[in-house]
């Protein structure tokens, strides 16, 4: 596909976005823009396909509306596209150990000297400074949770083991904070013409996202225990409970309003352990937080959990169904929204269903216009828009720089 031939769409139309790296953090990041109608090339190695191909579907959704090409980067005629890529972006987002870049003399600055405006993001496991001996290190998504302290805080209490968070947490949530600190980036360069660098560590962003755990601990607390099926160490009610048909539910039962409401439908007004004021159930509660545990326990024996969704619902009780994958595509509110929808898979040659652009714009809305493209499937067009000839595009082919499958 020639850039030419891209439909115009989204909040992002006419931004220019380079992606080289793999897996998920940085290269989902650059399908994050793509959503949203920039135009994007994500460059793979001709080494070896990028691994993620292997991961069932998930090429024909973290790659949709890419470009892509198959090149040698190292080699001398590599680098001379790769430069002039980096020429025509408005963003290089690459993804690899800290400090690859600067190793082969291409650090921002020089960057810069082909680039002024260029936005760079670097997304690494343990960042671009600091100790030699972290920087260099290699790290995937079960590593910066680890180091950024998250696995510590999940799973269910000593002595079972920590547990990471599936699937592929760090990555998706690295991905996230490189497609924001970018558009951020971009909107500052386009006003000054300045280009800016973004060190993106993925365990830093995994230490960012703990709510009280962190700040509390560092600041004269201690390590928070795992809890398993608790929220947090002080309330009674778990998050998630099991329903007569092997289903399970999960309720929000905060504030008087919430918790009155409760009480009257599971048969506890009047009880004077439930008289006002109180707003939730802790463990401190005493009679009260036991007699909601075994009541909502008893009513969820006794019911469906469709049946227990629907009547808390109904009573403004915070409540949701624990949905699988075929309640999501059966349910009426995903299908009103069209959170799920299908496209093209060029790699499959098959039609997908899967997640549709979110979050939702109104005014200039994302699209699909097709899945995770081939292995080196936009070479030709990419490299002619560069200004190579057919020969010289024929000539990289024999010489292994660039490759298709």
């Amino acid at each position: 596909m020639k850039a030419a031939d891209q439909p115009r769409f989204g909040s992002m139309e006419g931004v220019r976005v380079l992606g080289v790296g793999t897996n998920i953090a940085g290269p989902v990041a650059c399908t994050f823009f793509a959503e949203q109608g920039a135009s994007v090339i994500q460059v793979e190695s001709t080494k070896a396909p990028d691994m993620f191909r292997n991961m069932g579907n998930a090429w024909a959704i973290e790659h949709r509306n890419s470009r892509s090409i198959a090149l040698d980067v190292r080699s001398e005629k590599g680098e001379e596209v790769l430069k002039k890529l980096i020429a025509q972006s408005d963003i290089l987002i690459e993804s690899s150990k800290g400090g690859t870049w600067k190793r082969w003399g291409l650090d921002d600055e020089a960057l810069w000297a082909i680039n002024p405006a260029l936005v760079i993001a670097h997304v690494s496991g343990y960042g671009q400074t600091g100790v030699d001996g972290y920087v260099s290190r290699a790290s995937f998504d079960t590593i910066g949770q680890a180091f950024g302290g998250y696995v510590a805080v999940n799973g269910m209490p000593d002595p079972a083991l920590p547990l990471p968070v599936v699937p592929y947490t760090c990555d998706y949530v690295t991905a996230l904070f490189t497609a924001m600190a970018t558009s951020m980036a971009l909107y500052r360069a386009r006003a000054t013409g300045e280009g800016e660098s973004i060190d993106v560590a993925q365990y830093e962003v995994m230490a960012r996202i703990q709510g009280n755990f962190l700040i509390d601990a560092v600041n004269g607390g201690s390590q928070p225990p795992r809890l398993g099926n608790f929220g947090n160490a002080f309330v009674a009610i778990p998050n998630v409970m099991r329903c007569a048909d092997g289903n399970c539910v999960t309720f929000a039962l905060g504030g008087a309003a919430v918790c009155k409401r409760a009480e009257e439908l599971l048969g506890l007004t009047g009880d004077p352990d439930f008289d006002p004021p109180h707003a939730g159930y802790r463990k401190a509660d005493g009679p009260r937080a036991q007699k909601m545990l075994e009541a909502l326990q008893a009513y969820c024996n006794a019911h469906s959990a469709q049946e227990v969704n629907d009547a808390f619902n109904d009573r403004q009780i915070p409540c949701s169904m624990i949905m699988t994958f075929d309640m999501m595509v059966e349910n009426e509110q995903y299908q009103a929204r069209n959170t799920l929808i299908t496209w093209d898979d060029p790699v499959h040659d098959k039609e997908v269903l899967g997640v549709g652009c979110i979050p939702a714009f109104t005014r200039n809305p994302g699209q699909v216009f097709r899945g995770g493209p081939t292995y080196g499937m936009d070479n030709d067009d990419v490299l002619e828009e560069l200004g190579f000839a057919s020969g010289e595009i024929e000539q990289m082919y024999a010489e292994g720089i660039i490759k298709k499958s």
